[in-house]
C-alpha cells in the first residue's frame, strides 16, 4: 500500500493557550508557551499500525520524515519544505499543498494527514474526490467528517482497510477570525472520499436546531441549583453551557472557557496556564462541559484549555457533562480526548450526562451511545 503522510507540525498549538486556532498566530502561540502537538500524535498513529504492506511518501523533516524514521517505516521523501523568508524556517500551507501533489503524482492509495480543518481543506483542494484522505486530529477546530476519532483509531482503521471500500466525509471551512471573535461560521467545502472500515471516522459537527429551549432551561435550572459558594466552576464552550450563564445572569464566552465563583465571572476566555493558576487559589473546582453535537467529543475539540494537566489537578470527578436528550439522540458516541491516553483511560467506559432537571443518563464512552431513558441524577 502506498500512503501519503503529511504532518502539519504547528496544528493545534493555539488550543491550550486559548487562541482557538493557529493560522497566522504561531508566534503568539509560542510566546504564550505553546508546544507542538502534532509530532507526538503522529507517532501515536504510526506505533498503532499493524500491517506490514506499507510504503510511505512524505515531506522531509518535521512534516513526516522524522516520525517515520523514528518508527522504522519504509518511506520516500518526495518534497523538501522551502521555508520562505519571513516564516522563521517554519512550514506553511504551501508546503502541505506541494507535498500532497507529489503524493498524488506517486499514485498513493490514500493521503493521511495530521492537522485540523485548515489542513483538511488544503489536502482536499489537491485531491478532490480522486484520492482518498484520512485525518489524524491534531488541530484546535475539527468540525470536518474526514478525521478518525484519535491517532489510535486512525491506525486501527488503516490496519483493517481493504484498499477498495470508501465513503464520503464532509470537509468544513471555518472562518478562524470570526471563530476567535466568538462566532462559529462554517461552510461545506466539499465531500472527500475517506476509507470505509469497521472503525468509524468522526461525524461532522451538527448545529443545534429545533425547539430545545425548555430542555436547556431545565438543565440550567438544575445546574445553578446545585452550584456551591465554595466551588470554582469552569464553564465550557457552547450554547448548552451558555444557558447556565444566562440563568445566572452573567456573560459567557461562547467558544471559550470562563471561570465562575459565587455567581460572578472571575476569569473570561481562559487558556490552560490561566486555569492552572486559578487552581492554585481554589480548593474545590468543577468543570461544566457539553459534547459537540453529532461528533460527541466532551474534551479535545475546541476546548484543549481543559488539558490533561488541568484534569490531573482537578480529578475526573470534577467533570459535569450536560446535554439535552435531543442532542444525545443525534450523537452516536461520546469521546474523551485529553491528548494523553493514560488520562483518557481514567474516565472508564461510561459517564453521567445531565439531560434535564434532576435527570441524567449513564452514557457509554468511545462506543455506540444508547439513550434508553432518563434516571434521577445521582
Amino acid at each position: 500500500m502506498k500512503i501519503g503522510f503529511i504532518v502539519n507540525p504547528y496544528a493545534g498549538m493555539g488550543g491550550a493557550v486559548g487562541l482557538k486556532g493557529t493560522d497566522g498566530k504561531i508566534d503568539e502561540a509560542i510566546s504564550r508557551g505553546a508546544v507542538k502537538e502534532s509530532p507526538a500524535k503522529a507517532t501515536r498513529f504510526l506505533s498503532g499500525i499493524t500491517r506490514k504492506d506499507i510504503h510511505f511518501f512524505t515531506a522531509a523533516g518535521e512534516m513526516g520524515e522524522v516520525e517515520l524514521k523514528d518508527a522504522g517505516f519504509s518511506y520516500t521523501c518526495v518534497y523538501h519544505p522551502q521555508y520562505p523568508s519571513g516564516t522563521g524556517k517554519r512550514t506553511t500551507a504551501d508546503d502541505t499543498l506541494h507535498t500532497c501533489r507529489e503524493c498524488i503524482r506517486n499514485q498513493c492509495d490514500i493521503i493521511i494527514f495530521c492537522g485540523g480543518d485548515g489542513t483538511a481543506r488544503d489536502v482536499f483542494s489537491c485531491t478532490g474526490r480522486d484520492t482518498l484522505i484520512l485525518g489524524i486530529p491534531t488541530g484546535v477546530k475539527i468540525y470536518s467528517g474526514v478525521f478518525a476519532t484519535s491517532p489510535e483509531s486512525a491506525a486501527r482503521l488503516l490496519s483493517q482497510w481493504d484498499k477498495t471500500s470508501s465513503t464520503d466525509g464532509e470537509v468544513m471551512d471555518v472562518d478562524e477570525e470570526e471563530y476567535r471573535r466568538g462566532h462559529l461560521n462554517t461552510n461545506l467545502f466539499g465531500y472527500a472520499k475517506i476509507p470505509s472500515a469497521p472503525i468509524p471516522c468522526q461525524s461532522c459537527k451538527q448545529i443545534s436546531g429545533g425547539d430545545t429551549g425548555r430542555a436547556l432551561e431545565e438543565i440550567a435550572s438544575f445546574i445553578t441549583e446545585i452550584m456551591r459558594d465554595d466551588t470554582l466552576y469552569l464553564l465550557g464552550a457552547g450554547t448548552t453551557t451558555g444557558a447556565v450563564a444566562e440563568r445566572l445572569g452573567i456573560s459567557h464566552t461562547l467558544l471559550g472557557i470562563d471561570a465562575i465563583f459565587q455567581e460572578r465571572v472571575v476569569g473570561s476566555d481562559l487558556n490552560e496556564s490561566q486555569i492552572l493558576r486559578l487552581l492554585d487559589s481554589y480548593e474545590r473546582v468543577k468543570i461544566i462541559l457539553s459534547p459537540i453535537g453529532a461528533q460527541g467529543f466532551i474534551l479535545g475539540r475546541g476546548n484543549q484549555q481543559i488539558s490533561h494537566r488541568v484534569l490531573a489537578r482537578t480529578g475526573r470527578d470534577a467533570l459535569i457533562v450536560i446535554a439535552t436528550e435531543e442532542k444525545l439522540k443525534n450523537t452516536k458516541s461520546l469521546y474523551i480526548d485529553t491528548g494523553n491516553p493514560e488520562m483518557n483511560a481514567v474516565f472508564g467506559d461510561t459517564i453521567q450526562v445531565i439531560c434535564g432537571y434532576r435527570m441524567a443518563i449513564r452514557a457509554p464512552l468511545n462506543r455506540e451511545t444508547i439513550l434508553s431513558g432518563s434516571v434521577p441524577a445521582g
